[in-house]
């Protein structure tokens, strides 16, 4: 089988020219808008500690949602091919981010903790193994340079 390749194409756009561009670094703001044909705009900007709009998701939080939602797609794959039934998925991810000497800074780890919820308990089990396999299988986890860590739970309705 030869590898198929897939292409994403986004349109960033700057929106923070308050009149005088990047005149100082307090002149301008942070936002901007993300595009992707068909789709409704994902507005952005910063964190708020490098001077971003807290109402805007930032590029760091885009990451970790990247991350948790890659597995998450990943592992209800995976049960519906097990024939566990999920009833119920949700993902309270942290990342942890650290500041080099020169500005820059990167990732030191991605932390996924869903909590599950199936309908046959003799499945729990089988039900957390599976995330071992989503997170092997995950496009994200397997393009990032830093642990991507899991604490799952499995629920039984």
């Amino acid at each position: 089988m030869s590898a198929q390749k897939h292409q994403y194409h986004i349109k960033t756009t700057w929106t923070g020219n308050q009149g005088e561009g990047t005149a100082s670094y307090q002149a301008y703001s942070r936002n901007y808008t993300i595009q992707a044909r068909d789709k409704p705009d994902l507005y952005g900007s910063s964190d708020p500690a490098f001077r971003g709009d807290r109402q805007r998701y930032n590029p760091e939080e885009l990451l970790v949602a990247a991350l948790s939602s890659c597995h998450m797609l990943w592992y209800l794959h995976l049960c519906a091919e097990a024939g566990i039934v999920v009833t119920d998925y949700t993902d309270a991810a942290r990342g942890q981010m650290k500041m080099e000497e020169d500005g820059g800074g990167c990732f030191e780890l991605v932390v996924l903790c869903p909590v599950v919820t199936i309908t046959d308990a003799s499945r729990q089990t089988v039900a957390l193994e599976l995330h071992q396999r989503a997170h092997g299988l995950c496009f994200i986890a397997r393009s990032v340079h830093f642990p991507v860590l899991y604490e799952p739970q499995v629920i039984i309705q």
